[in-house]
C-alpha cells in the first residue's frame, strides 16, 4: 500500500506573528504531494531546534515535544484505520478524517451537541450553553487536552474580570465538569485527563437578597406616571411574584387556565419549569389577596404575564428602586426570596413555605430562615425580664 511520510516543520512560511512566534506543523507527503496540519503550537525561533526538529529552551519543552509526537502518531493511526477499512489512502482523505476528529476533540462543539440531544430540562440546557458561550469567548477552539489546571485558573480570572461572583463562577465550573464527565463516559477522554482532579471549585456562603416589609411597602405605594407604562408593568409583575414566590421562568408561562376559582377563593395551579413540581397557591389568602388585586387591573391575564426578557425587567427594577428611594439593589428573583423570607417572618411553618415555593427538599427552604431585625424585637417583647 501507499504509505504517507510525516515530519515536523517549523515556520514553513518564514514569517513571525506580532508576538515574534511561528507555527509548528506536521508535513504529510505522498507521491510527491504535500499537505500540512496545524499543531496549534506557536514558538519563538530560539525555542526550536532545526537539528533535532524539537522544542528547546522552553519552560514546557518536554510536554510540548510529547504533544507533537502524539499529534503525529494520531495522524498515522488515522491513516492505518482508513487502510483497515479498505479506503484508498490519499492526502485529502487524511485531511477529512483529521478535521472530523478535530471537531470531535473540541470541547465546545461536543458540549453543544450533547446539550442539544440531552433529555435534561430546557432551563438547564440554557444554563449550560451560557457557560459554553463564556468559555468560547475565552478560548473559541479549546480542546479537551488544552483544558488543563492552568487553563481553568486562567478562565477563573477571566470570569472575575467580568465581575462575576464566587458562587456564579462555581456554577459555571460545575457546568464544565458536567460536560467533561460526559466526554469521559463517551470515551473521548480518560478520567485522568480531567483537570478537576486537581482544580477545586470554590464557593462562599450564599446570602439571598430580599426586601424588608417597609421596603416592599415603598414599592407598593410608589406613583408612576402613565408615560411609564412599561415600568408599571414590570413593577406589577415583580410585586405579584413577591406575593406568590414565582420564578421568572414560571411567571412568563402563566395562562388563564392556571387560575381556578373555588369556594376558598382564587387558586393558581402550575407545574414548575425548573423542578417539575406541581404547586397550588391560594392567592386569596396570601398577603391579604394582594396578588389577586394586581390581576384585576388587567383585562387580559395573558397580557399581564407577557413581559420583557428577564435582563430588561431587571433594568426597569433598578430605575423603580431609585424612584422609590431604595438604596438596596434587587432583581426580579429577589421577589421569590422576599416571599419566602416574609412568610417565615409572619410565622408560617417551614414545611408550608416549602410547599408554597415548590421545593423538593426542605433544606432548600431553610436557607430563607434568616432572622430579621423585626423578628428579634417581636420576640423580645413577648419576654418579661
Amino acid at each position: 500500500m501507499k504509505k504517507i511520510k510525516y515530519r515536523i516543520v517549523y515556520n514553513r512560511k518564514k514569517q513571525l506573528d506580532s508576538q515574534g512566534k511561528a507555527l509548528v506543523q506536521v508535513e504529510a507527503c505522498l507521491s510527491g504531494k504535500k499537505s500540512y496540519f496545524s499543531t496549534h503550537i506557536y514558538l519563538k525561533p530560539s525555542q526550536w531546534s532545526a537539528r533535532t526538529s524539537s522544542v528547546c529552551n522552553h519552560p514546557h519543552a518536554e510536554e510540548l515535544n510529547y504533544m507533537l509526537e502524539e499529534f503525529m502518531l494520531n495522524l498515522q493511526m488515522r491513516e492505518l484505520e482508513a487502510w483497515k477499512q479498505g479506503k484508498e489512502i490519499c492526502l485529502q482523505l487524511l485531511k477529512e478524517i483529521h478535521e472530523d476528529a478535530a471537531v470531535e476533540n473540541k470541547l465546545i462543539p461536543f458540549g453543544r451537541k450533547w446539550i442539544e440531544n440531552s433529555p435534561i430540562r430546557e432551563s438547564t440546557k440554557s444554563n449550560l450553553n451560557t457557560t459554553l458561550s463564556l468559555l468560547e469567548t475565552f478560548s473559541s477552539g479549546i480542546t479537551f487536552r488544552q483544558l488543563d489546571y492552568k487553563t481553568l485558573l486562567s478562565f477563573e480570572q477571566f470570569l472575575k474580570s467580568k465581575k462575576l461572583g464566587t458562587n456564579t463562577i462555581a456554577k459555571h465550573f460545575r457546568h464544565i465538569r458536567t460536560i467533561l464527565n460526559e466526554a469521559i463516559r463517551q470515551g473521548l477522554i480518560t478520567k485522568e485527563l480531567s483537570p478537576f482532579t486537581e482544580y477545586k471549585i470554590k464557593t462562599t456562603e450564599s446570602h439571598h437578597t430580599y426586601l424588608l416589609p417597609e421596603e416592599l411597602e415603598k414599592l407598593e405605594h410608589i406613583t408612576l406616571s402613565r408615560k411609564r407604562h412599561a415600568l408599571c408593568h414590570s413593577l406589577d409583575a415583580f410585586l405579584f411574584c413577591c406575593y406568590t414566590g414565582l420564578r421568572y421562568s414560571d411567571f412568563i408561562r402563566m395562562e388563564q387556565k392556571n387560575f381556578i376559582q373555588s369556594d376558598n377563593g382564587l387558586w393558581m395551579v402550575f407545574k414548575s419549569q425548573k423542578t417539575g413540581a406541581v404547586t397550588q397557591l391560594p392567592l386569596s389568602h396570601l398577603f391579604q389577596g394582594k396578588a389577586v388585586r394586581i390581576l384585576c387591573r388587567y383585562t387580559d391575564i395573558n397580557d399581564f404575564f407577557h413581559i420583557k426578557p428577564n435582563a430588561s425587567v431587571n433594568k426597569d427594577l433598578i430605575r423603580i428602586g431609585k424612584l422609590a428611594g431604595l438604596a438596596k439593589h434587587f432583581s426580579f428573583h429577589t421577589a421569590r426570596h422576599t416571599n419566602a423570607t416574609l412568610l417565615l417572618y409572619k410565622g408560617v411553618q417551614l414545611a408550608t413555605v416549602q410547599k408554597l415555593l415548590g421545593h423538593r427538599n426542605i433544606k432548600t427552604t431553610q436557607v430563607y430562615g434568616e432572622v430579621l431585625p423585626q423578628t428579634i424585637v417581636k420576640e423580645l417583647k413577648k419576654c418579661k425580664f
